[in-house]
């Protein structure tokens, strides 16, 4: 039971991709389409990375979708409106931007709750529509497109097949490396690896998405696992009190925290933007929810201070393979929603259960 518990995502992963296999009569597992499933939970993943710190903190942010968009709408602005979409610079310049209104929402999200003590449901849930408001007004309630030249290989671009070899081999060293010795930990991440590992080098190499998500996974399970701020998340997360007493500078953790998630959320809006081609003020609808259940699918607990990032990727890979089946199978989208709620409350009641027992 105990075995079953801490690997239940693992299990419960592998089981959704045989059956799904099974009823697309192997569709599922054609090195095209994990390639594909691949590039398409990478963005949920990065979310899901810095999602994971706000909640192992004990806190929640529900702007990060409408901060997705506010971030992709002022990518559309410079590349398209400001002339920016003909050159490298212009590229950087756009990926700066991106990257600095994240983080600049980030910053507010995080004031606000260390510094006056609101509510973090209660602050994020006003800056989602804060956020989303902005923009629209910045769009004129209008998609923006196309973007330039300069930034489609963030989208489209392929690794050559040697250096997607290193660089997987890369983040596998690094993973079994943070495991320190608990190598009997690594055999279903290592069949999750095997099978990517497959799709990437039988199909075109390990896609440009893919990369920022890997880069992003590693760096923060680093932070959590060897850094001083990522022992005072879990230490703030499992017992604000005894972590005031130890002296954990409380405010500024939380600080620092929701401000990486802002900087993630608007670098997601930069890949968003440019794989669609276009900044749309409506898009990122329901990002916050995908992020939040891939954290607690993967087992991080809602009330804080436990959980890990390899946990929040493979329950953002769970997500994207129940997406991808679904639509290969054709079913409806409002079908879609309703099973993924049963799955996100079916993780929560789990957590309730485990935390109980």
């Amino acid at each position: 039971m105990k075995y079953l518990s801490k690997h239940g995502i693992w299990i419960g992963f592998f089981l959704l991709a045989l059956i799904i296999s099974v009823a697309t009569h192997g569709e599922f597992l054609a090195p095209r389409n994990l390639s594909n499933l691949l590039r398409q939970s990478s963005i949920n993943g990065i979310l899901a990375s810095g999602m994971t710190l706000v909640i192992l903190l004990g806190g929640i942010d529900l702007s990060i979708g409408s901060l997705v968009a506010l971030s992709g709408v002022f990518v559309g602005l410079s590349q398209v409106n400001w002339g920016w979409g003909n050159s490298l610079s212009g590229a950087l310049g756009s990926a700066a931007l991106a990257a600095g209104v994240g983080l600049f929402v980030g910053i507010l999200n995080g004031g606000l709750v260390a510094l006056l003590g609101i509510a973090p449901f209660v602050i994020t849930l006003g800056m989602m529509v804060i956020t989303r408001g902005l923009a629209m007004i910045f769009s004129h309630g209008s998609s923006i497109s196309p973007m330039g030249e300069s930034l489609a290989p963030l989208a489209d671009a392929y690794l050559s097949l040697p250096l997607s070899g290193i660089l997987l081999g890369g983040f596998f060293i690094l993973f079994l490396f943070s495991l320190r010795k608990k190598l009997s930990e690594a055999i279903f991440p290592s069949a999750v690896f095997l099978l990517l590992g497959y799709a990437f080098f039988a199909y075109k190499g390990l896609p440009v998405l893919v990369v920022f998500l890997g880069l992003t996974m590693a760096f923060v399970s680093l932070l959590l696992s060897r850094t001083t701020l990522g022992r005072s998340v879990y230490a703030i997360g499992s017992s604000e009190r005894a972590a005031f007493w130890a002296g954990v500078p409380i405010k500024r953790v939380t600080w620092l925290v929701y401000a990486f998630m802002g900087l993630l959320a608007g670098i997601a809006g930069l890949l968003l933007t440019v794989r669609l081609n276009g900044s749309d003020p409506n898009a990122g609808q329901l990002f916050e929810l995908d992020a939040i259940a891939a954290v607690v699918i993967g087992g991080t607990s809602l009330k804080g201070g436990t959980g890990t990032i390899m946990g929040s990727f493979i329950g953002a890979l769970t997500i994207a393979t129940l997406n991808n089946g679904m639509d290969l199978l054709d079913v409806p989208s409002f079908y879609q929603m309703v099973f993924k709620g049963i799955i996100i409350v079916s993780a929560v009641a789990m957590d309730k259960g485990q935390r109980n027992t």
